[in-house]
C-alpha cells in the first residue's frame, strides 16, 4: 500500500491530467434568457386520466422550447415535449405529450403513491404563486402516473417530505407518455392581486442521464431561476377550509423477558381531527386536536461510533406542512459536511425543530393534546408561528411549546427574519431562545454563477442559567454546477446555548470549513462529469482553545457517466482530541488523548434506474490509525426491480474494529420488501436489525390512497430481542393500528 504522501502525489497527477485531457468541442449555446406564456382560461376542464384527448386542450396555452442542462446545458433536447397549460377559477391545469422515440426503453420503475420518482423518466412542474423568486412548489410524475410534490427551501433546496393535494395521471401513446394535471388552488397559497406568476419545467430521461428544462441558469432551475406565466385572473378557493378527521384502532402488547411472566396488552380507539383554513389565499391556519402520528413511516437505523449525538429527520405531515418557512440560517437541509462523521454538525444550533415535541430522546411517542399553527405570506413577509400542548412523559411535566418564525424579502432574492421559541419538551426547566438571520441570494452574477451567504445569531435562556447561551453563524457559498466551487462557514456555540426546541450536538465550541472543487462536464464521451474536491472542517472548545476535531476529506477523483454509474476515491484524516473518555462499545473504552486518524476509501454505485442497483463502499482505515487500532467498513447496497409492481432491497453495513483495550464488530441489517399492486395501493416491509443492541425490528405497512388527501393505513411493528446473547431472539413488544383519515374540502 502506498503511504499517504505518495498516495495523494499519485491521484493529483491522475486526476489534473484526466481533467485536463481533449474532451471535444462544447456546442456555442448560450442563456435563452427570460421566456414568459399567456395562461389560457377555460369554462370546461380538462378530464385528468392522462389522455390529452380532450378537446379543450386545443386552446391551451403551448410551451415547446425546452432544452438541456444535463449533459450540455442549453443544448437541444434528443426528444420533443410539448405543454399545455390551462386553468379556471379553482385549479391550474397541466397536460404534456413526452416524445421518445424508443417507448419499448422509457425507465417506469416505481408504482409506489407518494414515492421519490428521481430514478424514472419524469416530468416536474414549478410554480411561484408569489413571483417573489424566494419560494415556490414542485409537482411531479412518472410514467406509472406516481405523483411526487415538495416545497423549496432556503430559496433553491427541495424539500422532498411536504405532501398536498393534487391531481395527476399519466399515460401511453406509441411515441412516448403523457400526463395530466390538476393544481387546486386550495392547495397553494398565492396572491391574488397578481396576475403573473414564475413558472418552470423539468423533464428526465434517465436512460440517456438527460435533464430538460425551461429556464435554467448553470444547470439550476428553482424559484429564483424560471419563466414567467402571465393572464391568472379570478382565483377562488371556496371558504380555503380542509377538514381531516381520522380514527386509528390500536393494539399493543408488551412481552416480559420471563416467557412463564404474563404480558400486558392493550386495544384502543383514537380519534383525532385535523382542520385547515385559509385566512386569506397567502395565510392558512391549522388546528390539530388528540393528534395521531401511528402511520408515520419508522426511521433508518443508524449505530454511532462516536462520542456525538446522531441526527433523524423529520418525517411527520403534520409539521412538514410549509415547513420551509421555520428554516433559519442556512442551517440544516442539503448543505452537509463533506465529511463522513462530521455530518451532524451541519445540523447543529437548529434554533426550532420539530423533533423535539412529540417524541422522547429515544424516539418514544409522546401524546400531543391539542397544536394550533398560522403559517403563510403576507405581503412580502412570510410568517410561521406554531404552539402545541404535549402530555406529561416520564418524570417531565405537561407544557405548552412555541414557535414564531417570521421572514421579510429584501433585495431582489434575499431575505431577513427573527425566530421566537419558548418551552422545553425535554426538562421542567423554563428555556426561551430568540435569533436573527440575513441570507443573500444572487443567480445574477456572470456566466451564469450564483453566489449565496448567510449570517445569523441566537441567544437561548434557560431557567438557571445566567451566561454563555448564544451562538452565531456567518458563510459564503458558490453552488455551482460546472467549473469551480467552493464554501467558507464559520459557526460558535457558547457552553450554555441550549434550543431546547431545536437541535445541538456540541456547545462550547467554534466550527470553521472551507470547501473547494471544480467540476467539469465534457461535451461528449463516456463521462458526463469529472469532479475534484477538498473539504477542511476545524473544531476547537471556546473556553480552552483547544482542539476538539479536525477532518479533512479529498476525493481526488469522482466521475459520473451518462447512464448515472458513479466511482468515487476518497481519502480522509481526522485528528480527535478526546479530552473525557467515552465508550465506544460494551467494555471497551477510548482513553484521553490525541488520536490522528486516517483512512481511504472507493465507492462504486450503479445507477438506481437499472433493474439490479449497487452501491459498495469500502474504507479502510491505515494501520494502527484508528484510535490506536485498526478498523476497516463495509457497506453493500443491492436493490432488485423486476418490475414496477416489486422492489426488494438488502443493505448491510459492517464495522471491524481491533483496539488495543479490546476488538469488537458492528452489523446492521436492513431488508425492504415492497408489493406494489396499484399506483395507489402497496404493501411494504422493512426488517433492521444491529449487533449493538441485538435487537431486530419488523414494520409492515399497508397503504390505500383512492385518491390524495384520502388514505387507509394497516401497521404492524414487532420487536424481537436478544437478551442475554445466546443467539435466541425473544419478542418484547408489537403494536398493529388501522388508520383512516378521510380530507373533507369546502
Amino acid at each position: 500500500m502506498l503511504p499517504p504522501a505518495s498516495m495523494c502525489a499519485s491521484l493529483s497527477v491522475v486526476s489534473l491530467a484526466l481533467l485536463a485531457a481533449p474532451l471535444g468541442a462544447q456546442p456555442a449555446l448560450t442563456d435563452p434568457g427570460q421566456k414568459s406564456v399567456r395562461v389560457v382560461r377555460t369554462d370546461t376542464p380538462p378530464v385528468i386520466d392522462g389522455d390529452l384527448g380532450d378537446a379543450v386542450w386545443a386552446h391551451a396555452a403551448y410551451v415547446d422550447d425546452l432544452h438541456q442542462t444535463l449533459p450540455v446545458e442549453y443544448a437541444e433536447p434528443s426528444e420533443r415535449t410539448e405543454i399545455y397549460i390551462l386553468y379556471d377559477d379553482d385549479a391550474l391545469y397541466v397536460g404534456v405529450r413526452l416524445h421518445d422515440a424508443e417507448p419499448d426503453l422509457i425507465t417506469a420503475n416505481n408504482m409506489r403513491q407518494n414515492d421519490q420518482v428521481w430514478d424514472d423518466d419524469r416530468f416536474f412542474v414549478m410554480i411561484d404563486p408569489f413571483n417573489e423568486r424566494r419560494s415556490g412548489y414542485y409537482f411531479g410524475v412518472n410514467p406509472n402516473g406516481v405523483r411526487n410534490d415538495g416545497l423549496y427551501r432556503n430559496i433553491s433546496q427541495a424539500y422532498r417530505d411536504w405532501n398536498s393535494i393534487f391531481d395527476v395521471a399519466a399515460g401511453r401513446f406509441e411515441g412516448g407518455w403523457t400526463a395530466e394535471y390538476e393544481i387546486p388552488f386550495k392547495s397553494i397559497s398565492f396572491d391574488p392581486t397578481t396576475d403573473t406568476w414564475g413558472m418552470n419545467f423539468s423533464r428526465g430521461i434517465v436512460r440517456r442521464g438527460e435533464n430538460l428544462a425551461w429556464v435554467s441558469r448553470d444547470r439550476a432551475y428553482d424559484p429564483s431561476i424560471s419563466g414567467l406565466a402571465i393572464g391568472f385572473e379570478g382565483l377562488e378557493q371556496g371558504l380555503g377550509l380542509d377538514v381531516v378527521p381520522s380514527a386509528s384502532v390500536i393494539g399493543e402488547r408488551t412481552f416480559p423477558q420471563d416467557p412463564l411472566a404474563d404480558g400486558r396488552s392493550d386495544t384502543r380507539l383514537e380519534p383525532s381531527l385535523d382542520v385547515f383554513y385559509k385566512l386569506t389565499p397567502q395565510l392558512n391556519a391549522s388546528l390539530t386536536v388528540n393528534t395521531d402520528f401511528s402511520s408515520t413511516e419508522v426511521d433508518d437505523r443508524q449505530v454511532n461510533l462516536d462520542r456525538f449525538g446522531l441526527f433523524f429527520p423529520e418525517k411527520r405531515d403534520f409539521f412538514l406542512r410549509e415547513s420551509d418557512i421555520f428554516d433559519f440560517g442556512g442551517i440544516g437541509g442539503e448543505r452537509q459536511s463533506d465529511i463522513p462523521g462530521l455530518g451532524a454538525l451541519a445540523q447543529n444550533g437548529r434554533p426550532f425543530f420539530s423533533r423535539r415535541i412529540g417524541l422522547s430522546p429515544a424516539g418514544v411517542p409522546i401524546d400531543l393534546q391539542a397544536g394550533g399553527k398560522i403559517s403563510g405570506r403576507i405581503g412580502r413577509f412570510e410568517l410561521g408561528a406554531l404552539s402545541i400542548r404535549q402530555d406529561a412523559f416520564g418524570d417531565i411535566d405537561a407544557g405548552n411549546l412555541s414557535v414564531i418564525r417570521t421572514k421579510a424579502g429584501v433585495l431582489r432574492e434575499s431575505n431577513l427574519g427573527v425566530i421566537v421559541t419558548q418551552g422545553n419538551p425535554g426538562a421542567n426547566a423554563g428555556n426561551s431562545l430568540a435569533g436573527v438571520d440575513f441570507l443573500y441570494r444572487n443567480t445574477r452574477l456572470p456566466g451564469g454563477r450564483a453566489l449565496e451567504a448567510d449570517v445569523w445569531y441566537q441567544q437561548s435562556d434557560t431557567e438557571g442559567v445566567d451566561s454563555d447561551q448564544a451562538a452565531a453563524g456567518v458563510g459564503v457559498r458558490l453552488p455551482t454546477n460546472e467549473g469551480f466551487r467552493g464554501a467558507l462557514e464559520y459557526r460558535e456555540y457558547q457552553a450554555n446555548f441550549n434550543p431546547a426546541l431545536g437541535f445541538v450536538n456540541r456547545s462550547n465550541i467554534s466550527n470553521a470549513e472551507a470547501s473547494l472543487g471544480y467540476m467539469l462536464r465534457p461535451a461528449g464521451g463516456y463521462a458526463q462529469s469529472l469532479l475534484t474536491v477538498v473539504h477542511v472542517q476545524h473544531v476547537d472548545r471556546l473556553d480552552t482553545g483547544a482542539l476538539q476535531t479536525h477532518g479533512l476529506r479529498w476525493r481526488p477523483l469522482v466521475v459520473r457517466n451518462r447512464t448515472g454509474d458513479e466511482f468515487s476515491f476518497a481519502y480522509r484524516t481526522f485528528t480527535e482530541n478526546i479530552e473525557n473518555p467515552f465508550e465506544i462499545s460494551s467494555g471497551i473504552v477510548i482513553p484521553t488523548g490525541r488520536y490522528k486518524l486516517e483512512d481511504w476509501g472507493i465507492r462504486f454505485l450503479t445507477s438506481a434506474h437499472r433493474r439490479l442497483a449497487a452501491n459498495l463502499v469500502l474504507v479502510r482505515f491505515y494501520r494502527g490509525s484508528y484510535f490506536g487500532g485498526d478498523r476497516t467498513d463495509w457497506t453493500g447496497e443491492l436493490t432488485w426491480r423486476p418490475s414496477a409492481r416489486f422492489r426488494g432491497n438488502v443493505n448491510y453495513r459492517y464495522s471491524e474494529i481491533d483496539l488495543p483495550q479490546g476488538s469488537f464488530e458492528t452489523r446492521l441489517v436492513a431488508a425492504g420488501i415492497d408489493f406494489m399492486f396499484t399506483p395507489t395501493l402497496s404493501w411494504v416491509n422493512l426488517i433492521q436489525y444491529d449487533n449493538v443492541t441485538e435487537t431486530a425490528g419488523i414494520n409492515m405497512r399497508f397503504h390505500w390512497i383512492p385518491e390524495a388527501g384520502r388514505e387507509v393505513y394497516f401497521v404492524i411493528n414487532h420487536n424481537v430481542e436478544d437478551h442475554d446473547r445466546d443467539n435466541r431472539f425473544r419478542s418484547t413488544a408489537s403494536d398493529m393500528t388501522a388508520k383512516l383519515n378521510y380530507t373533507f374540502r369546502f
